[in-house]
């Protein structure tokens, strides 16, 4: 497994006692850093557009105090069919054992209210209040992240997601927000909150 370091930005390769890391969950843009940008270096890979969402993660993820991240788009060499096979057959693995796993949501702006947009009944809330919550609620569920192929892993197989927005504002967990993303997804709240999957039956598993 090949992790960066959120300090510094570099690759290392990790085939055993892999230490605790975070992982990004994200959808792809314009001008992604890749595996062969990061060897460059990180002037070369500072001119793409997409650096900006490798250093806002990693500083986040300094902040929760982890030393690695993994993040698909560069650590991955997609030039290596073997490896991306590999990647691809061992992703819900490491999303598993991932100690956090941030869901970046690049086309959500700030949402006011945070976890409360995962609470149907806000009845301490004004009018206007409530109008402004349901603006938000409809704004995180339009998210192009909703509609990826890799969205059911990503939120099923972390223990922990959390979601931030375009600017890696803090919006809520996937527990505080089960909810919403039942109403939107279709995935059970049950299989959004509990870690024993198998609980679930297959097809419930898969819709």
């Amino acid at each position: 497994m090949r992790l960066l370091n959120t300090t510094t930005l570099e690759l290392r390769e990790f085939s055993a006692d892999i230490p605790a890391y975070a992982i990004l969950s994200h959808t792809w843009g314009f001008e992604e850093v890749l595996y062969q940008d990061m060897l460059a270096g990180q002037l070369c890979a500072k001119l793409k557009a997409g650096y900006k969402k490798i250093e806002g993660c990693c500083q986040l993820a300094t902040k929760d105090d982890f030393e690695w991240i993994w993040i698909d788009t560069c650590c991955i060499d997609k030039s290596s069919s073997a490896e991306l096979s590999e990647a691809i057959n061992s992703m819900f693995q490491w999303y598993r054992e991932a100690s956090i796993c941030y869901a970046y949501l690049i086309d959500v702006p700030n949402l006011p209210y945070g976890p409360l947009l995962g609470t149907p009944n806000s009845g301490s809330l004004t009018e206007v209040q409530k109008a402004a919550l349901l603006n938000a609620r409809s704004i995180f569920t339009q998210s192009r992240w909703f509609t990826r192929g890799w969205t059911l892993q990503e939120l099923l197989a972390p223990r922990l997601v959390e979601f931030h927005s375009s600017d890696w504002s803090y919006i809520g967990t996937k527990d505080d927000l089960a909810d919403l993303i039942e109403l939107q997804t279709g995935i059970s709240k049950g299989a959004l909150t509990t870690e024993q999957l198998q609980r679930f039956p297959v097809m419930t598993r898969m819709q």
